[in-house]
């Protein structure tokens, strides 16, 4: 199984491992957060996701960052070098829940799921009334976004 690592400007990277753990209460092992702190060296941040690497305990592991191009990246992209890793930035939560579904695929397979994961999870929502029913006189709009 692959494991997992966000690095992300904190506190995004934390904020998004606490949102697996909510979904994925008893399957939130093997993925690992680093919050990359804004006054700490871009050497002290990779010296500890080399420590989360190893943590992961794993022979594959998706590096997930926040921004292509910014710091957290940066560092993934020398940490990931030479390893049997992947790495891919843009992240999102639908991206996340993803990868976490589908950890047990090869790390290709992972990789496409993630982009999928996240550019699905992007879409403009309109409002309409539930299951495209009219709305009825007697219907409550406090209790709409309840199922």
């Amino acid at each position: 199984m692959n494991g997992i690592l966000i690095l992300a400007h904190a506190p995004l990277a934390s904020a998004l491992r606490q949102c697996i753990a909510h979904v994925f209460s008893d399957n939130e092992q093997g993925v690992l957060a680093l919050d990359v702190q804004p006054n700490e060296p871009p050497e002290e941040t990779l010296a500890q996701a080399r420590i989360m690497l190893e943590q992961l305990g794993t022979s594959t592991v998706l590096v997930i960052t926040d921004v292509f191009g910014a710091t957290p990246c940066n560092i993934a992209q020398k940490l990931v070098d030479g390893h049997r890793s992947k790495l891919v930035t843009g992240v999102n939560l639908p991206m996340l829940l993803r990868t976490v579904s589908y950890r047990h695929e090869s790390l290709d397979a992972l990789v496409a799921r993630a982009l999928v994961g996240a550019t699905q999870g992007v879409m403009q929502v309109t409002i309409t009334a539930p299951q495209n029913q009219n709305r009825r006189n007697h219907d409550q709009e406090q209790y709409d976004h309840q199922q």
